[in-house]
């Protein structure tokens, strides 16, 4: 896929996460006790590098910070064409362990993603959400349900900047 071709929208979805590539800083804000009521959050910055693969028809990206001893956490995205649904899959050098899916679309500049999960042993469903992808500033989120979508605890929020050169 040629830089030309970026950023152009593709009717079948394919493009939906054309806004993601490049380099960019970000601004965390993550609760720090998950599902427990919690309301304390820790803010911290990082970096995060995107790249097509797959023809772009997926995606890779690199997340680092500093923030508690460090860590570095990877996103693998991939198009389902028959489909026309994104699939997430995401990795962190703390536990090595590649996480189940969040599979969902874009509709206008905001894509819903849900998967199941388990946390602390036990079944979860996880929410990541998108939103202002149309814009130079957007935001990722993520949220937890322990009673199955019918209430869900935001736990991560990210909000994104283009990295100056």
């Amino acid at each position: 896929m040629d830089r030309a071709t970026m950023g152009q929208p593709r009717e079948d979805g394919a493009r939906d996460f054309d806004f993601l590539m490049g380099s960019w800083t970000v601004e965390n804000r993550r609760l720090r006790e998950r599902l427990k009521g919690s309301d304390i959050w820790d803010e911290f910055s990082a970096t995060h590098v995107t790249r097509p693969i797959l023809d772009g028809f997926g995606n890779e990206d690199e997340f680092r910070t500093d923030f508690d001893g460090g860590f570095v956490g990877m996103t693998f995205r991939f198009f389902n064409r028959t489909t026309k649904a994104w699939a997430l899959y995401w990795a962190n050098s703390r536990t090595g362990v590649l996480e189940p899916p969040v599979v969902g679309a874009f509709s206008g500049d905001r894509g819903t993603f849900e998967g199941r999960d388990t946390f602390e042993g036990k079944p979860i469903r996880v929410r990541f959400i998108w939103s202002r992808t149309s814009t130079d500033h957007p935001r990722w989120e993520q949220a937890f349900s322990s009673d199955d979508g019918q209430t869900w605890e935001t736990n991560w929020v990210m909000d994104f900047s283009r990295a100056h050169p």
